[in-house]
């Protein structure tokens, strides 16, 4: 059986590790069609935005797996990152990154029995990249987390559990401080965790979890959390286990998989032929194992334990750059061992993904009562607090509505107490109440009215759901 992969280079050390892993999996057996295609910075010098050709997506449209190199996206051309665009360009809505002790390269956790996985949600959250400057001086990025995108990553975290046996998922939110976002994946994690009754789901406040991998790694399983809380998470966990080098990373989406190395292009290193190829090898033992090539995958898996533990062939970021061994030496030593079988390492059993979302709902949660009691209002506006309260109170009046708060940053600036030490900036928002639910008609008059008075940039209107409001109070607010 063959099989038809798209192969991107990438950029800087990415030909190179590319060419390694490439190497690895056709003497490994398995049959692959590569097809080799374009995407990251020499598109965007060609002048395409997106840093991804056509000819690129149609490959990975048709063959529905691809295995790439590290992208970068150039300072002063290019715009958003070739990385993330492919990700959402196929909704790869889940990544994967193994952390595993790696036996022949020696850290400070060697022989703690490292072997976990954070399975980090990867269209969704800040990572969405939409931003707006509110001012001159105030830039907002939003966090959109949807109930939807939460319960996609947490069953394919059970799944991916289940498909390795595993029998603990931690899931890592910072729903402590932003209860609705972080939250959202909080609450459905709790919800699905009762469909796998055989594995142990716990929560952790994120910057628990990271002291707590640095403290105790082996107490962890997996992990599933946010997009940025997940690369985070995942660039610290390879640390423990020898760095970047050895971290792997499988984009996962209902209609493609990408399969890449967590790090980046390393551009200072290209050409070097002394950079380490095994996080794209180990990517590539990721994609086998996706394709159903279980035996290859674990025959790659000991060549590199044999490689690296018994030949001692180490790159420089393992040895240093005197001692290292090159990126072809390397991948020559890893084909020959091919075949060999390492004893010292514990092997997990293996089995497909099995991910069903075609069963999820698009708007999985209905309210039975919902209204609008209040909008903030976003200003910029450099007056003294006491006449910017004012200006709003006036306007608030000819809306029919009342003002019942000024904000800075969620502070409470109007009405002040006297303990408020106030540091502004030129952005501050207007909370706006009505007597009643307000409807679009309301809120228009209120935009008219203060329109007059200062320059404003958005609104949110203030939702209660079911009876329970829908948005979060201001420090300082009653």
């Amino acid at each position: 059986m063959s099989y038809n992969v798209t192969l991107i280079p990438g950029d800087g050390i990415g030909p190179e590790v590319i060419t390694s892993a490439r190497q690895v999996v056709d003497a490994s057996g398995v049959k692959i069609n590569w097809e080799v295609c374009e995407a990251g910075a020499e598109v965007f010098r060609k002048g395409m935005a997106t840093g991804v050709p056509q000819e690129t997506v149609d490959s990975i449209n048709r063959n529905r797996v691809a295995l790439k190199g590290p992208l970068a996206t150039p300072v002063g051309f290019g715009e958003k990152s070739a990385n993330v665009t492919l990700r959402k360009m196929f909704e790869t809505y889940g990544n994967i990154r193994p952390v595993k002790e790696f036996p022949g390269v020696r850290t400070p956790y060697s022989g703690r029995g490292i072997d976990l996985v954070i399975v980090r949600e990867n269209v969704e959250d800040l990572y969405a990249g939409i931003e707006h400057m509110q001012t001159p001086s105030v830039a907002q990025c939003l966090k959109l987390i949807s109930r939807k995108g939460c319960e996609k990553i947490v069953r394919l975290a059970f799944e991916f559990a289940r498909s390795q046996n595993r029998k603990t998922i931690h899931c890592a939110t910072k729903a402590n401080i932003m209860k609705f976002s972080e939250g959202m994946l909080k609450r459905t994690f709790e919800d699905i965790s009762k469909d796998y009754p055989d594995i142990e789901a716990q929560h952790i406040i994120v910057d628990n979890c990271a002291h707590q991998l640095v403290k105790k790694p082996e107490q962890f399983d997996v992990i599933v959390t946010t997009n940025m809380n997940g690369d985070i998470l995942s660039d610290l966990s390879s640390a423990l286990v020898g760095g970047l080098g050895f971290a792997p990373g499988a984009n996962i989406g209902d209609n493609a998989c990408i399969f890449e190395a967590v790090h980046g292009s390393a551009p200072k290193y290209a050409g070097k032929n002394n950079i380490n190829p095994m996080a794209v090898i180990l990517s590539a033992v990721m994609m086998l194992r996706h394709l159903g090539e279980f035996k290859a995958a674990l025959d790659i898996e000991h060549a590199l334990y044999v490689t690296c533990a018994v030949d001692k062939i180490l790159t420089r970021d393992v040895v240093g750059d005197a001692k290292g061994a090159s990126t072809t030496l390397f991948t020559e030593s890893v084909i020959k061992n091919l075949g060999k079988s390492y004893e010292g390492i514990h092997d997990r059993a293996h089995k497909a993904i099995n991910v069903d979302n075609s069963k999820i709902p698009v708007a999985p949660i209905k309210v039975k009562e919902r209204f609008v009691e209040g909008v903030d209002v976003f200003f910029e506006s450099t007056k003294p607090v006491s006449e910017f309260g004012k200006l709003m109170e006036t306007a608030a009046n000819e809306a029919s509505m009342k003002l019942k708060l000024v904000t800075c940053r969620g502070m409470k600036i109007y009405p002040t107490t006297e303990n408020t030490v106030l540091d502004l900036t030129d952005q501050v928002t207007a909370r706006f109440v009505g007597a009643g639910p307000l409807d679009d008609s309301q809120i228009q008059k209120l935009i008219a009215a203060v329109s007059e008075k200062a320059m404003w940039s958005h609104i949110e209107k203030l939702h209660v759901f079911d009876g329970k409001s829908a948005y979060t109070k201001a420090h300082g607010e009653e």
